[in-house]
C-alpha cells in the first residue's frame, strides 16, 4: 500500500515483493516456506494455514523513479532477478508490457506454476508529512563544524549567517546551480533529543507548506542527505530588531505596512492552522525590497500534528514576547481574520 511518501508493505506466504536497483531486483520479503527437503517444501505461513495469521509489515520511504515488482513463484523461481530487471528496463514506457514479457520469459523458461506480475513506479509524490520528514531525517548524525567553504552534499558553505544555542545558521550555494540558500543545523547540545530534533525538521515541513510572501519557503529538495540540516530560502535583508535600531523614531507611515505585513503572514498560518508562538523583531525579516516575512518556526504549533505526538506544555517561545494565556495554562488558537486589508 502507498499511502503520501511512504510504502506500507503487508506479507505473507511465497509471494515476492522486489524493488528495482540498478541491473537487478533486491528483494524486500522473505519467503515464508519450510523445505522438508532439497525437493519438497511447504509454506510455514499462508491465508487459512492457521487459527491465526502473523502478517510480516515494514515501511519505505519513496522517491520519485522507484519501482517495486510483486510476483509469484511461477516467475521469480524460473528468472533471475538480473533477467527481470532487463525485461523492466526494456519496456520502461510500458510497464504492462514489461509484466506480460516477464510472464512470457518464464513460461518459455518451463514454469508451470500461477505466474502473477504487478509492477509500479513512482512518478511522482505531494509534499511528506511532516511525521514522514522527521522519521526520513531524524536518524541522520548531525554534521560536524562547518566553516566556509565547506562542502556538505551538494552545498558549499559561504559564511555563518547565526548561532545560538538551539541551532546554527549558514548562507551556502547549491554547488550544482549557484543557487544561494540558508542551510540550518541543530547544535550538537540538542541533537540527541528528539523532541528537538522533530521541531528542527518541522520547520522546512511548515515552510513547505505555507505558500505566501510574507512567509519563509524553503526550495524544493531533489538531493539525498547524508547529514541532519534544513535547507530553506536565503533572505537578503535585515531582521525587524536591526530596522527598529536603525529609525528609533519611525513615523506611523512607516511602520503601518510593517505591521500589516505581518497580519498577513500570520493570517497564512492560521488558515492553514498553525500558530507561529514566537513572533518576535529578531523573527521578522525585510528584504531588499521592502517585504516583510516571518522566519524561525521551530516553535510553531500544528493542529494534527500536535494530537499526533506527544507536545510539551513547555512555553517554547520568548517569554517576553508570549501570549498572556500561555501563562495562566489555556490553550491558544489560531484567529481567522477575513476583513482583507486595505
Amino acid at each position: 500500500m502507498i499511502k503520501s511518501t511512504t510504502a506500507h508493505l503487508f506479507h505473507v506466504g511465497d509471494s515476492r515483493i522486489y524493488q528495482l536497483a540498478g541491473n537487478t531486483l533486491e528483494p524486500l520479503t522473505e519467503d515464508h516456506r519450510f523445505w522438508a527437503s532439497r525437493e519438497v517444501s511447504h509454506l510455514s505461513r499462508a491465508m487459512g494455514a492457521g487459527q491465526h495469521l502473523e502478517l510480516d509489515y515494514c515501511t519505505l520511504s519513496l522517491s520519485v523513479g522507484d519501482v517495486f515488482v510483486l510476483t509469484t513463484d511461477g516467475v521469480y523461481e524460473w528468472l533471475t532477478g538480473a533477467e527481470m530487471a532487463a525485461l523492466i528496463r526494456a519496456h520502461w514506457t510500458d510497464l504492462d508490457a514489461a509484466a506480460e514479457a516477464l510472464i512470457a520469459a518464464a513460461l518459455e523458461n518451463g514454469s508451470d506454476d500461477n505466474l502473477t506480475v504487478q509492477i509500479v513506479r513512482i512518478d511522482t509524490l505531494p509534499e511528506r508529512h511532516a511525521n514522514e520528514l522527521y522519521a526520513a531525517l531524524s536518524t541522520l548524525p548531525t554534521p560536524s563544524e562547518l566553516r566556509p567553504g565547506s562542502e556538505l552534499d551538494s552545498y558549499r558553505i559561504v559564511r555563518q549567517l547565526h548561532a545560538s544555542s538551539r541551532s546554527h545558521v549558514y548562507l551556502a550555494e547549491d554547488i550544482a546551480s549557484g543557487e544561494k540558500v540558508a542551510l540550518k543545523t541543530l547544535s550538537t547540545e540538542l541533537s540527541q533529543d528528539p523532541a528537538s530534533i522533530e521541531r528542527f525538521v518541522r520547520e522546512e515541513w511548515i515552510a513547505r507548506r505555507i505558500d505566501n510572501q510574507h512567509v519563509l519557503n524553503a526550495p524544493a529538495q531533489e538531493h539525498t542527505r547524508h547529514s541532519l540540516y534544513t535547507v530553506l530560502a536565503y533572505i537578503e535583508g535585515q531582521t525587524l530588531t536591526q530596522w527598529m535600531r536603525d529609525h528609533p523614531q519611525a513615523e506611523l507611515a512607516s511602520v503601518r505596512p510593517i505591521v500589516e505585513q505581518v497580519a498577513k503572514g500570520l493570517r497564512a498560518f492560521h488558515r492553514l492552522e498553525m500558530l507561529h508562538q514566537d513572533l518576535r523583531p529578531d523573527n521578522v525579516m525585510i528584504d531588499s525590497q521592502g517585504t516583510v516575512k516571518l522566519i524561525d518556526f521551530g516553535a510553531a504549533k500544528v493542529a494534527g500534528i500536535a494530537e499526533e505526538v506527544a507536545e510539551s506544555d513547555d512555553i517554547l517561545g520568548t517569554a517576553q514576547y508570549t501570549a498572556p494565556e500561555y501563562f495562566l495554562g489555556k490553550a491558544a488558537h489560531p484567529v481567522q481574520i477575513n476583513t482583507p486589508w486595505r
